[in-house]
């Protein structure tokens, strides 16, 4: 369901708008497009940092069993 808003922008953010817009797109239509790419790169970012996260706090570990495993690979 859409609804109508109404939304202040500055004329350098309008002309970047109509700049970016698809053929045929309405200007509401390529602004829903740029939010709502802009909400899934930050979703994305936020995913990502998380996951870093959660490596950089086991990577001590994780690394030990790489060296581990690695060095049964060696030969003599």
């Amino acid at each position: 369901m859409k609804l109508k808003t109404s939304v202040t922008l500055s004329e350098d953010i309008l002309k970047t708008v109509r700049r970016v817009g698809q053929r045929g797109e309405s200007r509401s239509e390529t602004i829903e497009r740029l939010v709502r790419e802009a909400l899934a790169t930050r979703a994305r970012r936020a995913a990502d940092a998380k996951d870093l996260a959660l490596i950089n706090q086991h990577a001590k570990r994780l690394n030990a069993e790489a060296d581990d495993v690695l060095a049964y690979q060696v030969e003599p």
